[in-house]
């Protein structure tokens, strides 16, 4: 990870209904992609949060491009139309 920010837009108190975390992909790089998610109910909206991630080559000790195939795959969860914390 390289950034993760939060906003937290209501007070989710303890409960025994279950939430819903949603996530998205916002932005593919060349060396980074952002993930959005939320965290709601059918009514609310809890938590709005995005995550920059920068892929890693754990061999060379440095960060590394996205290859074709990570690429190809991430492309499936693309949803640019929504949007969390900016």
């Amino acid at each position: 990870m390289a950034r993760h920010e939060i906003d937290y837009v209501r007070p989710l108190v303890h409960r025994h209904e279950p939430v819903t975390v949603e996530s998205w992909v916002t932005k593919i790089g060349a060396a980074s992609l952002t993930i959005a998610y939320e965290i709601k109910d059918p009514d609310t909206v809890y938590v709005r949060a995005s995550t920059v991630v920068v892929p890693f080559d754990l061999e060379a000790q440095r960060p590394r491009r996205i290859s074709a195939e990570e690429r190809s795959f991430l492309e499936e969860y693309v949803d640019d139309g929504m949007t969390a914390a900016a």
